[in-house]
């Protein structure tokens, strides 16, 4: 009963926010740079959701997403480009492309752990940036030309399912098996949960939507090229949900907010931003070194505030 009025809640509010900003923009109140802005942070709270249910949930460090979000790129690009199909087809197909690579790399590499996984994740990374730098069907080095698609409408609603597909997964029995294997894995294994297979899966869901974050990346910069995909765009993805705490969905949301907004406004500014960067991680280190959240979700301090508890400190989120 609690979820089922924490989902309509949810739901509610997205709609709200979505017809309030979308009426400041059709009345051109937010012009083109704060639209872009919006849209630009849509997409990195998927990629820190994303990346938050593998590392945060299930507690597998990986240090290679923006492989995935170069799949999803570059595949929807093809779709929408070379094959001329409708954008919302080709964000799904980058999507699964991404879910079937997150798939090939997770069987085999997800029996490792620790350092050794981090390495596998960052080397499959790399192998997928230089693929796509020496096929020239999609422009090699040079870059591909896409088309700009992406709105303010796309980018809102692969959000907010983004957002209600893992807290709902995270909440059901699949998503307290996983927590369990971030907890102790060899435990989880002892209580007979199949400690490979929901690491495979949460890497597989992860890797989905980032896939989809990639769709909307692609055709909201006109042209795409393997370098927007190397190793630090992946660091700069892992700094969302570590800024935010691991294992709070809230979290990375917030981090991935508030660091959006500081690159946005300093994006001409390239070394006063990256300072900024780096102020800000090492006063959240020094004085909140499990995050801006911890393990903890908004619901939970909502609850403290209303004198009923909503979530718990496992992780466990009642977004929906």
């Amino acid at each position: 009963m609690k979820q089922a009025k924490s989902f309509w809640g949810f739901l509610i509010l997205a709609v709200v926010f979505y017809a309030v900003i979308q009426a400041l923009i059709s009345f051109n109140i937010l012009d083109q740079f704060y639209e872009n802005a919006l849209i630009l942070m849509a997409i990195n709270i998927i990629l820190a959701v994303s990346l938050h249910i593998v590392i945060g949930i299930t507690g597998q460090f990986s240090i290679g997403h923006a492989g995935f979000l170069a799949v999803g790129a570059y595949v929807s690009a093809i779709f929408t480009m070379k094959l001329q199909l409708p954008f919302p087809l080709a964000i799904l197909a980058g999507g699964i492309m991404a879910a079937l690579a997150g798939l090939l790399v997770g069987i085999p590499s997800l029996r490792l752990k620790g350092d050794y996984l981090a390495i596998a994740t960052l080397g499959f990374g790399e192998i997928i940036r230089i693929v796509f730098l020496n096929i020239d069907y999609v422009g090699g080095a040079a870059g591909m030309q896409v088309s700009h698609m992406t709105t303010w409408t796309y980018a809102f609603v692969c959000l907010v399912i983004t957002i209600l597909v893992i807290s709902n997964f995270t909440n059901s029995s699949h998503g307290r098996a996983c927590i369990a294997i971030r907890e102790d894995e060899i435990a989880a294994d002892a209580m007979g949960i199949n400690t490979t297979f929901y690491k495979v899966a949460a890497f597989a869901i992860g890797s989905f939507f980032a896939g989809v974050a990639g769709g909307l990346f692609s055709h909201n910069f006109y042209i795409i090229q393997p370098t927007n995909f190397g190793f630090l765009k992946s660091i700069d993805i892992l700094i969302f949900v570590v800024l935010g705490g691991l294992g709070s969905l809230s979290g990375s949301v917030i981090a991935a907010i508030l660091l959006t907004i500081i690159s946005t406004f300093l994006q001409d500014y390239a070394d006063t931003r990256m300072i900024m960067y780096s102020l800000v991680l090492i006063l959240v280190m020094l004085y909140r070194p499990q995050g801006l959240m911890g393990t903890k979700e908004v619901t939970d301090y909502l609850g403290k505030w209303t004198g009923g508890k909503r979530g718990d400190s496992n992780g466990n989120q009642n977004i929906a």
